[in-house]
Order: C-alpha cells, then structure tokens, then sequence
C-alpha cells in the first residue's frame, strides 16, 4: 500500500533505495509506528532521507500522497499538549507596542528597581508592567517582554533581551562524535600544523634501517623512530547556551573536527563572556569550574587561544562589573579577555553568525576592538584564514 509514496519520492529527486525501503518496511512489520501518522512520518523520514537538502521535497510528497488520512475509527481524538496551552497564556505584544517600551535607564537603575520591587510585592502575580511575574511587560519575570530586563524563573531565552538571567541554568556538553560536516573543517584546520617526532620510537624507519643494513653487510639493522605528530598545541574556549543554541551543529562540527586533527587539544566552556571561571564539563557546572587564573597557570604562551561564540550579549556583561547575566561578577568580561590575549601568544575568535550581521550588534564589535580585528566567521575561508592568523 505503500508502494506509491516511494515512487512519489523518487520521482520528485528524493534518492531513496531500495534497501532504505526494505528498512522502512521492517520497522512498519516491527511495529514501531503502531498506527500513529506523525509516528510512520517521522520514521519514514529518518529511513528514507539521508541528506537534510531533501527534507522540504519529502514534506511534499508525504502531504500530497497522504492527504486526508485521519486516525482510525474509534480513536480519542489527542489532547493539546500543555505547552501549547501554557504559550496561549503568553502576551505577545504588535510591534508598535514593543516599541513604546522604553528600556529601565541603564544597568544601575535596573538593579535598584529590581531590589525595591523584591521588597514591595508581597505575592504572585501575572500580566501587567510593574511586579515580578509572567506574561508582561515588565522588565522582570518570565513569558514577557522589554528590551532591557532580568529574566527569572523561566525554561529557557525567547526575546534573547534579558540583561541578567537568576535562575539555574543547565546545558549540555558539545558532542564531539559528530561526523556530518566535518570533513572540510578537518581540512581547514590542517594549516593548523607543525609536525615533530615525539614519544616512544614505535614507527619503522625505512631509510635508516636500509642506510644500517647496507652498512653491515647485508646484516638486518632494524631502525625505529617516534611517530610524527602535530605539535601544535590548542586551546578552545566555548560559548554554550543561551544564542548559542541555533548554533549547536555547527560547534559540534568544529569539535569534532579540531578533536580529530589536534593531539594537544584542551577544551573549557563559558557563556557569553570570559570571567574569572570557566567550565570543564556543562553537566552539573557548578562543581566542574576552572578559576580562569590558574587556566592561565596550567597552559602555557604556546597554546594557541580560540573562542567560539556568537558574541550576542548586553554590552553590560564586557564593560560593566557585576554585569554578567550569570553572576555577579567583580571584574568587567573585558578585563579577563585582555588577560587572556596578553598571555596567549596567538588568539582568534570563531563567530558562527553571518559575518554581515555582525555590525548590528555592538557587543560583536567591542569584541572586535579587543580581539585588535582577529574574529573570523565560522566558514571554511573563515577557518582558513584564523589559521593563518595563528601560525604567522
């Protein structure tokens, strides 16, 4: 019965085998969609479409071939899922109205206010443009919106406006097992080289054992030497959460390639901006922080320095102490990065953002300024040319 959609799918360009369709067909017989639409799409999509350029032309073909089917006869209709419900609660402001929101008068003003809005407001509330809540336009809550506000007690960023965020925040390691995509930026960082014979002598010297040989007589003279390897050593510095996460394919690319081709390879994580701690592992951070001092203890001026972030913050959290969206921090984000570059003797900032939006956010451009120029997009010419930046 099935038989159609996969002429359907070929014949709009989708290449699907015969051995993708067999696969298909085993899993229908295994009962892994049951009788569930959205369950069979989902599964025919990861059986039959191995290339995401495909994915638009396969929604078509799935919509044209399987137009009008609805559940069996008998079957509750589902539920909305809760979140769908909750999002309705939401107030979603025109964009006339989001403009007659003024931002508080600066980061002092916004702390001072919130501290006096803690002690005035005695309960929860909801909607509306002064207390603490959800779904307003105050500058402090959750599900709102300002253009200039401290975000508390929310899942996770939707306006991206928040000047300081309290709440626990939790995110996940960079896989660096990820092989799509890769490969280019295997290549790219391969001008990242400079090799050396280091270690036990485990590899067969041709030559030498031919030169020793002949020199005997003909007597077999085994020459061994240490395997060559990329001596260079590097150090990455990760942007993790927040903006970041329309971004995460694209990181886990890079790691995955930079573990792959670097043997000297040290890896940590922030969010934003440097400060005076960083990050071993995102899971349960709190109790995996490396003061960024003694980073600069441990790893020598021969590390090569690269940041990967998107550079999308409140100017607040480079310039201002106390400005992080995090914590407060003593020392402005500036102050660490120039220690950081300072002690690093080459550095370069990867920013995976469209390098023609960078000069609609001022903060890429602080960045910028502090990194003297060396921030390049995370392309290939962009790899190619950081590479060239630091091995000069």
């Amino acid at each position: 019965m099935f038989a159609p959609f996969i002429l359907e799918l070929r014949r709009a360009g989708v290449p699907s085998s015969l051995t993708e369709w067999l696969s298909l067909l085993g899993a229908m017989r295994a009962g892994v969609a049951d009788y569930s639409v959205e369950d069979f799409y989902f599964l025919a999509r990861a059986a039959l479409v191995k290339d995401e350029r495909y994915l638009d032309r396969f929604d078509r073909v799935f919509s044209q071939v399987f137009k009008g089917l609805e559940p069996p006869e008998g079957e509750e209709t589902p539920l909305l899922p809760e979140e769908w419900l909750r999002k309705i609660a939401e107030k979603n402001l025109t964009p006339e109205e989001m403009a007659q929101i003024e931002a508080m008068g600066g980061f002092e003003k916004l702390m001072e206010t919130l501290k006096k809005r803690l002690e005035e407001q005695k309960g929860r509330h909801q909607g509306g443009s002064k207390w603490i809540g959800t779904a307003g336009t105050s500058p402090f809550g959750a599900h709102g919106y300002n253009p200039e506000g401290v975000r508390i007690g929310q899942d996770k960023s939707r306006n991206r406006r928040a000047t300081k965020v309290w709440d626990k925040r939790e995110f996940r390691d960079l896989a660096d097992d990820v092989a799509l995509g890769t490969r280019n930026m295997k290549l790219a960082l391969r001008r990242l080289r400079r090799f050396a014979r280091q270690g036990e002598a485990t590899e067969l010297d041709l030559n030498g054992t031919i030169r020793d040989t002949a020199a005997k007589g003909g007597l077999l003279d085994i020459r061994m030497v240490a395997e060559r390897r990329n001596a260079i050593k590097v150090l990455l510095l990760l942007d993790i959460g927040g903006s970041m996460d329309d971004h995460i394919r694209a990181s886990e690319e890079l790691f995955t390639a930079a573990r792959a081709e670097f043997k000297h390879l040290k890896h940590f994580y922030f969010h934003n901006c440097v400060y005076e701690k960083v990050w071993t592992t995102n899971q349960r951070r709190q109790a995996n922080m490396l003061p960024t001092n003694d980073l600069l203890r441990t790893y020598g001026p021969d590390y090569k320095l690269i940041f990967v972030g998107d550079g999308a913050m409140s100017p607040y959290e480079i310039i201002q102490p106390g400005g992080s969206v995090e914590h407060w921090n003593e020392e402005a984000g500036r102050v660490w990065m120039q220690r950081l570059r300072a002690h690093f003797r080459r550095s370069a900032w990867l920013n995976p953002t469209p390098e023609a939006h960078w000069r609609h956010t001022g903060s890429i451009g602080m960045l910028r300024e502090i990194m003297e120029g060396a921030m390049y997009p995370l392309t290939l010419s962009g790899l190619d040319d950081m590479a060239r930046t630091l091995v000069r």
